[in-house]
Order: C-alpha cells, then structure tokens, then sequence
C-alpha cells in the first residue's frame, strides 16, 4: 500500500485549463514519435489559445543583439513608459526544447501592464541542436550589451533590470545570476521572478505519484527527456551547478520571487530552492497557489488563480525595481 499523501485537488478552472491542453495534444501524433522540428510545431499551435486577447501594449517591437555565438532574437513589451525604464528579461519555459516568445506573448503582455515595467521576451536557442550552455552564454552576453549600450537603445533603465521565467526559463534566470555572481558583476541584476522552476535534474517517487502520470501537465519522463536534451549524457552525470542550479552556492544572489504552484511535479525543487536560498541569507519569497498546476500562468484568460499569481508577482518586481 502506498504511503504517498493524497493529491490534491485542483482548481476547477486549472483543472479545465489541463483538460483543454490535453484534448489539443489529442489532435496530433504522440509527441515523444515526431521530429523535434514537428514537434516545435505542434506545441505552438496547442498554446496558440492561451496567448490570444490580453492587454495592449503601446509598443512591442523586436531586435537581434549580437553574441559571441550569433544573434539572440528579442521582443520589447512597452506599456508606455517613460524612458529610461525598468525591465524584467523573461525566458520562456519549455524544457529548453520547446516554446518561444510567441507561445508567451499574452503572459509578457500580462506582466508588463500588471507591473508597469518593460518586458524582455528572448527567443534563446534551443536543444538539442545548441545544447547547454549556448543559451546560456547568449542570456549573459545580453545582460552585458544591455549594460553596455543596449538599454539605451530600447529605452530602458540598466540600473533595473530583473530576470525571470517559467520552467526551464527560471532555471536559466538563475543561473544568469550565478554566472555574473561569480565574475562579480551580480549588481546587474535587481531581482529574480521563479514560476515553476526545473532548477535540478529528477523527481521524487512521491512527486511523480502525486503530480505526474498519465493526464499531468508534466511528468517525470519528459523531465528526464528534457535534461538530456539540454546537456546530454556526459554533461548530464556532471553535476554542473549552471546547469542545475540546486546544486549551487547560492550566496549574494539577487532578491527572488518563487511562484509555486501546488499540484506541479516540479513543486519540491521550488521548496527546496527556497530553503536553499534563504539559508544562503538571500532575499527569498515563495508563495504557493493552491490547486494549480505546472504552466498554470498561461491559464491566465479562464483562471482566477493564474491571474492571481501574475499580479504577484508583477507587483513584488515592480518593488524591486523602485529603485
């Protein structure tokens, strides 16, 4: 007999946000037998609905900022603000093999008229075809160019930028913030805003009975999929604290922001990251959402609870950037 807790429950409104993703799968061939090209494209067009409708922004516009690797595409999310203004750079989930700005157009449009910032959306490369830590290299190097000249250009204020994402996103804004730590350039960053965030390699035999199988958002196998995706197998028995940030040293980071949705598989490293970092003496803020799932932000448009969450955590980056 299992001693694992009961499951939760989850929110009427997540639950028919999970039923809806589930019929649209429905429609397409099991993702794990597409190419990954195919399967990119099916994963746009079963988030399609959930980036429709949402607020205006008076001006979005898009730039490429050279890296050291070739050129990084970005989205600017304007609520009209007077320049120079705050940003947060957000870096969109998708076990760092799928997604894009586009799959998170409405959620940046959300963050940036809920906070009265500017958004940074960055369609970074993705694996397996530019396997860690290109991504990576390539989001250091765009803080950097915003420092140098970049902010400038766009009308943003260098002296407050935060960084953030969901997922494989928030993995990635953390891990920033230690790359530049320990080239001691860790004031660049004000703030880190964590939805969701797969920050080490595995899951518990609890979690997946909980929060995985058949039906979740996300389970335990396409988390062990995404990882060696992202690093590969020699990376992968590593142990690299970029990479899986748990791992690591988490002392003198920026202030963060953990969005922890209840019902997620991921839910244990964000308890466990917070914990980590609050003993590391940063400055950590972790607010759980009962009955939502992993992804639940993007619910947004049907969801009081993703609403909810986005006003959150807006209005706590918001905080940090009245600088």
């Amino acid at each position: 007999m299992s001693t694992t807790a009961a499951r939760p429950k989850l929110d009427p409104e997540i639950a028919l946000f999970v039923e809806r993703l589930s019929a649209g799968w429905a429609e397409h061939p099991p993702f794990e037998s597409l190419p990954i090209t195919e399967a990119r494209a099916v994963a746009e067009k079963v988030r399609a609905p959930w980036r429709a409708d949402g607020p205006a922004m008076a001006r979005t516009s898009e730039h490429m900022v050279p890296t050291s690797t070739g050129e990084l595409r970005v989205r600017l999310y304007d609520p009209g603000l007077p320049s120079p203004a705050p940003a947060l750079i957000y870096l969109h989930g998708g076990g760092f093999i799928l997604f894009s700005i586009d799959t998170h157009d409405r959620l940046m449009r959300e963050y940036a008229a809920a906070g009265q910032f500017a958004v940074l959306g960055v369609d970074y490369p993705l694996s397996p075809e530019a396997r860690y830590p290109k991504a990576l290299d390539q989001i250091v190097e765009l803080v950097d160019w915003l420092h140098r000249d970049g902010a400038r250009q766009l009308g943003l204020d260098p002296d407050r930028l935060a960084i953030g994402g969901d997922s494989a996103g928030a993995n990635l804004s953390v891990a920033t913030a230690l790359r530049l730590r320990d080239r001691g350039a860790s004031s660049k960053l004000k703030a880190l805003l964590l939805n969701y965030g797969a920050f080490g390699i595995g899951c518990s035999d609890e979690a997946e009975e909980r929060f995985g199988g058949e039906g979740a958002v996300l389970r335990r196998a396409e988390m062990d999929h995404y990882f060696m995706s992202y690093l590969g197998a020699d990376l992968l028995a590593q142990a690299d604290p970029y990479a899986t940030p748990i791992l690591a040293d988490l002392q003198r980071l920026p202030p963060a922001f953990l969005t922890i949705p209840e019902c997620d598989l991921l839910a244990e490293q964000s308890y466990a990251m917070a914990e980590r970092m609050t003993e590391a003496g940063v400055d950590a803020k972790s607010v759980v959402y009962k009955g939502a799932t992993h992804s639940f932000l993007e619910a947004m448009s049907i969801a009081e609870v993703a609403r909810r969450a986005i006003r959150d955590g807006a209005d706590w980056v918001k905080h940090k950037l009245s600088i």
